[in-house]
């Protein structure tokens, strides 16, 4: 019998005719239709039974009020606290707001499931606006009235400049006398009100035309600094929908996506001198090779401007100050780590934007700046005239994670960060104030939990919530001075939870390959665990380099616990090669997105069965998405002894296919073969396992071929595996909030029931409810 289906059973003893006999005595069973109804109400039973559940607060515009949003009994509430009165009432009349919302958006919402999680108040709370289905509407708080509202303008792609709309007007001087254009490729100004034109360049043309969105007017009015664009390569990505709502042929669609090793645009910086119509071109031997330049900021006094340059590469990272007199530049600060320097891309990539950080004193004459320089994410205090360190700020084997506010007046920073106590977890985010000179440190949230905090405009009052993923938040209001507890506005209840069986996650820690450092987990357990049998283990993946990913907060539902409802040990680790520790442990990514973590990874399971025989590592399975689609597979090609099945979703199985921002980031440039070496299609011939493929033939974040040239290759090399295309689908592909989830769910368990515990799935073709004329027809 196989070993799957003997641990389905337990053994009892009965006297039979006098002769003692052995019988098998089926025990509660794996992977039966009765653990799949269970676990697909799981969610709604448990989120119903966590009351007072509070979300992370946000200050109201530039008052002394929060709002955020909570769980009660069954719904969802938005609330909204005065810190000066500690009055607490609903955010809005939720039920007109829904009725409003209803007739505007032309659906059906109600005030106990209203279509938004999230939203942005006006700076005096008056109004809000929420996103509906894609589309922005703007509600009136006192009259409970919602309207559509035009969304703001999107920053288009390109070398890291925010481009503007081409339909955009001149640029207006700040003393509202002139007006800058660009007119014929060429920069011209003319009298605000006019048509006469003075041309300042002649250089500009079709393949290297001055950038209207760039220019930018010193602060006096006499002089413009603006890139001129060398425009680079523009890769389309081409999409096929099978299956259009609206129309019976399919539509072909184009999108802009560069990719590793592509011709980027090169910008240039000019400056102009109104009052000679001199045009200075900037020596560009401190930045000669850009991935990305920030835009042209000018210092108050108009002496000079700044822009910020990241070297193709991501290796050399400097701020450079050009002189507004003679274009002179020098770099105020030049970042040049052997590996990576972290940082946010101007058009909203996800890098990890904690480990970035520039904030001007003084109009420049001392600059606050994030570096790892030391070997941990720390702040330091430079003399913005000489380029010399002052002081470091923050010092230890410790992580800032962000600035929350930095005060010039007082010389404090207020900050965030991780790892300050020995023993406690490192991910657990803390809240800090410290002066410009390192001084007085002083801690603001006191909890051992994970903290997220809110303060108002002028720092006077700050909401702190807390949790840990054994923890019900807990959300107090406090005052900034003295850290002082105001009022503690909620208090997570979860007793009628545990009573339906809830558990919370378990947090493991284990060495990594190094032997010394300590690589955190959690563990999750079906509600039904049974200590004395054998568990199939799934690792739910994600290891970009970008963050870390094991949940610190609390969560009465995730659907890791659906999915060891079924008869699975559902775990999540964060490797080396993630974020929020040390550089060294960060580093571990670097030209090497294959490793993903794994020896830790494999060696943190492997501490989990010495210590629980319940923890079967002879039956490891892995999923996830996006970078965790191509972690999964890797795990799969890399490690075949140890993983034996897996679940890739919207993989970037090669990271020459996938967008530029992240994976020259972590892969470095130029190209070469490191790209191949972590590379799944590549290397699609060593699999062994079983594996399911699931992408959304309309992905905009990884291009599908990637997901399809694995196809290509496992074919190629004769590979048994499954694949799922989802028409119409994005990148969550029947995962998350794709509309296609509950089929995407009813894959992975089956595919994992099927491929670790040995048992064949419900046969849901007999067993649908949805019948051929419910099905809506185009």
């Amino acid at each position: 019998m196989h070993s799957s289906t003997l641990d389905r059973f337990v053994f009892v003893t009965v006297l039979a005719g006098g002769v003692m006999l052995t019988l098998p005595r089926v025990a509660a069973a794996q992977g039966s239709a009765a653990d799949y109804a269970r676990a697909e109400k799981l969610r709604t039973t448990y989120e119903a039974l966590a009351a007072d559940i509070a979300g992370p607060a946000t200050a109201v515009g530039q008052t002394h009020r929060f709002w955020y949003r909570k769980s009660v009994r069954g719904a969802e509430a938005f609330v909204v606290v005065d810190a000066d009165t500690l009055q607490r009432q609903p955010a809005f009349d939720h039920e007109k707001i829904a009725a409003s919302l209803s007739k505007a958006a032309g659906n059906t919402y109600t005030a106990t499931a209203l279509p938004f999680n999230t939203l942005t108040f006006t700076a005096d709370g008056s109004a809000f606006t929420v996103n509906v289905g894609g589309s922005p509407y703007r509600c009136a708080v006192a009259e409970s009235v919602c309207g559509k509202s035009e969304p703001p303008p999107r920053a288009g792609a390109g070398s890291g400049v925010g481009r503007r709309r081409a339909d955009e007007g001149p640029r207006v001087s700040p003393d509202g006398k002139w007006e800058a254009l660009v007119n014929n490729f060429n920069i011209a100004v003319r009298q605000a009100g006019t048509h006469t034109l003075t041309r300042l360049s002649t250089d500009g043309s079709e393949g290297n035309a001055y950038d209207l969105s760039s220019i930018a007017w010193s602060p006096d009015s006499k002089k413009i600094a603006a890139y001129r664009v060398k425009p680079g390569y523009k890769r389309e990505v081409h999409y096929v929908e099978s299956s259009p709502e609206d129309q019976l042929q399919p539509k072909h669609t184009t999108l802009v996506y560069a990719k590793p090793g592509d011709v980027l645009d090169l910008d240039q910086p000019v400056l102009f001198l109104l009052d000679s119509t001199r045009q200075i071109a900037v020596d560009s031997a401190l930045f000669p090779n850009a991935y990305a330049m920030s835009r042209l900021e000018w210092r108050r006094d108009s002496r000079a401007f700044t822009f910020e340059y990241n070297q193709r590469g991501h290796q050399i990272y400097r701020v450079i100050e050009v002189d507004g007199a003679t274009g002179k530049a020098r770099a105020v600060i030049s970042e040049e780590p052997k590996t990576f320097f972290t940082y946010r891309t101007a058009n909203g990539g996800l890098a990890d934007s904690g480990k970035q950080f520039r904030f001007d004193i003084d109009d420049g004459k001392e600059v606050i700046w994030m570096s790892e320089r030391d070997g941990w994410n720390h702040l330091y205090l430079y003399d913005g005239a000489t380029g010399a360190v002052k002081s470091q700020i923050t010092n230890g084997n410790w992580v800032v994670r962000a600035v929350q506010h930095v005060d010039p007046a007082k010389r404090q920073v207020w900050f965030s960060a991780g790892g300050m106590y020995p023993g406690k977890d490192p991910y657990f985010a803390n809240y800090y104030r410290i002066n410009f000179d390192g001084s007085a440190l002083t801690r603001l949230t006191e909890a051992d939990a994970n903290h997220a905090v809110a303060f108002t405009g002028d720092m006077k009052y700050y909401v702190d919530t807390y949790s840990r993923i054994d923890m019900p938040p807990v959300a107090e209001l406090r005052r900034s001075d003295d850290n002082a507890l105001v009022s503690t506005l909620e208090r997570g209840d979860i007793s009628e939870l545990l009573k339906a069986g809830w558990r919370a996650p378990e947090v493991f820690v284990a060495k990594g390959r190094d032997g010394t450092t300590d690589i955190w987990g959690v563990i999750i357990r079906p509600a039904g665990f049974d200590p004395s049998k054998k568990y199939p283990v799934i690792e739910n993946i994600y290891a970009g380099p970008q963050g870390s990913f094991v949940p610190k907060s609390f969560f009465a539902y995730n659907q890791m616990q659906s999915q060891a409802e079924l008869g699975f040990i559902v775990v999540q680790i964060d490797g080396m090669g993630t974020s929020n520790r040390s550089k060294a442990f960060h580093d571990v990514a670097w030209k090497n997105l294959g490793d993903a973590g794994f020896p830790d990874r494999i060696l943190w399971h492997k501490a989990v069965a010495a210590k629980y025989p319940f923890y079967d590592i002879t039956r490891v399975g892995i999923y996830g998405g996006s970078a965790g689609g191509q972690n999964a597979l890797g795990g799969l090609l890399f490690h075949p002894e140890f993983y034996k099945s897996g679940i890739a979703y919207a993989g970037c199985h090669d990271n020459r296919m996938d967008k530029i921002w992240w994976n020259e980031q972590w892969m470095g440039w130029p190209i070469g073969p490191q790209y191949s070496a972590s590379s799944n299609v590549d290397n699609a011939h060593r699999l062994q396992g079983d594996l399911l493929l699931v992408v959304g033939e309309l992905d905009s974040n990884v291009d599908p071929s990637s997901t399809m040239q694995v196809v290509n290759q496992l074919i190629k090399h004769n590979k048994n595996f499954d694949l799922l295309v989802v028409p119409g689908a994005n990148h969550p592909a029947g995962r998350g909030n794709d509309p296609t989830a509950p089929y995407g769910d009813h894959k992975r368990f089956d595919f994992f029931v099927q491929h670790l515990l040995g048992v064949t799935p419900p046969p849901w073709n007999r067993t649908s409810t949805t019948s051929s004329d419910q099905v809506p027809q185009r």
